[in-house]
C-alpha cells in the first residue's frame, strides 16, 4: 500500500513554534517529528516512493526537510486550506484508485500498528483509541468493530473511544468526498465522509494496541520527548 501523510494545516495552537515552519518540522527529542513518524512507516515496509505528503503551509520547508535528508518522498500541494477531506482528495492521483493509509503528520504510532491498519480488504478502517476526555476529538460510536458515526468534540458523552488520526481508506473514499459540503468551518472534512460510507457500513474500527502519541499542543512536547527515551 501507499501511505499518505497530511501536514498542510498552519498549526496555530504551536505558535510561535510554527511562523516559520509546519508543525511537523517541530523538532522532538533533537530530531523533527516528521523524522520519528517517517522512520516508523519506514519500518513498516514503506519505501519512499510509497510515501506522499499533502502540504500547504511552508510546503517549502518539508521540501527542504527531504532534500537535505536525501529523502525520495512526492509532496502533493493543497492549493487551499480547507480541510482534511480536501486534502486527502488531492492524493487520488498519487494512490491511483488502490487501498491506501492516511496518518496525520501530527501523530505518531508504532511501526506494529502501521502494519496492522494494512488490513487488504474492502472496509476502511480508523484507528481507536480511549481517553478519559474525548470531548477535544472526535468520538467513534461502533457496534462492534463497525463503525456507526464519528460524532465531532461532543458537548455530552456518547464514548471515550476516540478517531486516532490513522486510516486505511479504498477508492471508496473518493466518491465520498465528492458527496460531503462544506461543514460550519468552511472545510470539507475528511470525517464527514468517513461518516458517510459508516452508514453504508464500509467502515471498521481497528483499536492500536501499542501507542498513540499527538503533537496537538506545545504542552505535549515534554510528554512526547519523554515517552521516547523510554521506547
Amino acid at each position: 500500500m501507499k501511505a499518505v501523510i497530511i501536514a498542510a494545516g498552519k498549526g496555530v495552537r504551536m505558535l510561535p513554534l510554527t511562523l516559520d515552519k509546519p508543525k511537523p518540522l517541530i523538532e522532538v527529542n533533537g530530531k523533527k517529528f516528521l523524522m520519528h513518524l517517517l522512520e516508523r512507516l519506514h519500518d513498516a515496509g514503506f519505501e519512499d516512493k510509497d510515501i506522499a505528503i499533502v502540504a500547504s503551509y511552508k510546503k517549502e520547508k518539508i521540501e527542504e526537510f527531504l532534500d537535505e535528508h536525501n529523502l525520495a518522498i512526492t509532496v502533493i500541494e493543497q492549493p487551499a486550506l480547507v480541510g482534511t477531506g480536501d486534502a486527502v482528495f488531492h492524493a487520488r492521483e498519487f494512490v491511483d484508485e488502490e487501498n491506501f493509509i492516511v496518518v496525520g503528520g501530527d501523530n505518531l504510532f508504532s511501526a506494529a500498528d502501521l502494519l496492522r491498519i494494512q488490513q487488504d480488504d474492502e472496509y476502511c478502517y480508523v484507528a481507536g483509541w480511549e481517553v478519559e476526555d474525548p470531548s477535544r476529538y472526535g468520538v467513534l460510536v461502533c457496534k462492534g468493530d463497525t463503525l456507526l458515526e464519528v460524532v465531532e468534540k461532543p458537548k455530552e458523552f456518547v464514548g471515550n473511544l476516540i478517531n486516532a488520526g490513522l486510516y486505511k481508506f479504498t477508492p471508496d473514499i473518493f466518491e465520498a468526498l465528492e458527496q460531503i459540503e462544506l461543514s460550519e468551518r468552511g472545510e470539507l472534512e475528511l470525517t464527514d465522509a468517513i461518516s458517510l460510507l459508516a452508514e453504508g457500513r464500509k467502515v471498521k474500527v481497528m483499536m492500536l494496541q501499542d501507542y498513540w502519541l499527538d503533537l496537538g499542543k506545545k504542552d505535549d512536547i515534554p510528554k512526547i520527548e519523554e515517552f521516547l527515551k523510554k521506547i
